[in-house]
């Protein structure tokens, strides 16, 4: 998933557009706060309004863009004290839907997790960030799904989509990025083993770092720059 400009052919091309602006969000080629800009989209993705318009209405649900009066399609920006509410529910969720996971999951489930797991430590050794990330949120939702628990599935789905783009940025700092690479390998063993209270634990603390990671970058002003001020 990346955000290069590509031609999009018209079979479900709404959802293609999708795609694409919701790799430009993540991966922060528009920046939180931004006005979308249709008609720059429309000349960038080769399109029509009409499915922009559509993909726009779908990330807005996601919550990855905020529909605004007067100011139409807007970049989801998170205030210091949304990414506390937000890391805080997320953390129980992905903690329940690991403790699900290990002790419902197949072993076909379990193989596909593994597959991907092994593409992702890949793109960790080219430092294919980009890719790393695509899989990364691949095994979580793969692990979410795994749990068994659709309720689940849907609210982790809808509150996760406002914080995909801050999730990518944690990995940005190569320390942080092994430590999270390290935790993956945690999670792999635990489900392997269907033991549910350490796939709790390591998702729990997997998801208090990444908060942990993201306020330091809000503090810092590495996330959302701050302007210069005048002298």
């Amino acid at each position: 998933m990346t955000a290069e400009i590509i031609e999009i052919s018209r079979l479900a091309l709404h959802d293609q557009v999708a795609a694409r602006l919701r790799a430009m969000l993540v991966e922060g080629h528009i920046a939180p706060g931004a006005k979308l800009n249709e008609r720059e989209l429309c000349l960038q993705l080769r399109v029509s309004r009409t499915p922009l318009r559509e993909a726009i209405k779908l990330l807005a649900a996601e919550g990855l863009v905020d529909l605004l009066p007067n100011r139409g399609a807007v970049a989801v920006k998170l205030t210091e004290n949304d990414v506390v509410d937000t890391f805080e529910v997320l953390a129980m969720l992905e903690g329940m839907s690991g403790e699900l996971a290990a002790k419902r999951i197949t072993d076909e489930q379990l193989a596909e997790v593994r597959a991907m797991h092994y593409e992702m430590m890949a793109c960790f050794t080219r430092r294919d960030l980009s890719g790393y990330y695509r899989l990364n949120a691949r095994i979580h939702t793969a692990i979410n799904e795994a749990a068994g628990n659709p309720v689940l599935a849907n609210t982790y789905r809808s509150i996760n989509a406002r914080v995909q783009s801050l999730r990518f940025r944690t990995n940005q700092d190569e320390a942080k990025w092994k430590h999270a690479v390290e935790e993956h390998e945690q999670m792999i063993q635990a489900l392997a083993a269907r033991d549910a209270p350490a796939m709790r634990k390591v998702l729990v603390a997997h998801l208090i770092r990444k908060r942990d990671t993201v306020l330091a970058l809000l503090q810092a002003g590495e996330i959302y720059p701050q302007p210069h001020k005048a002298s």
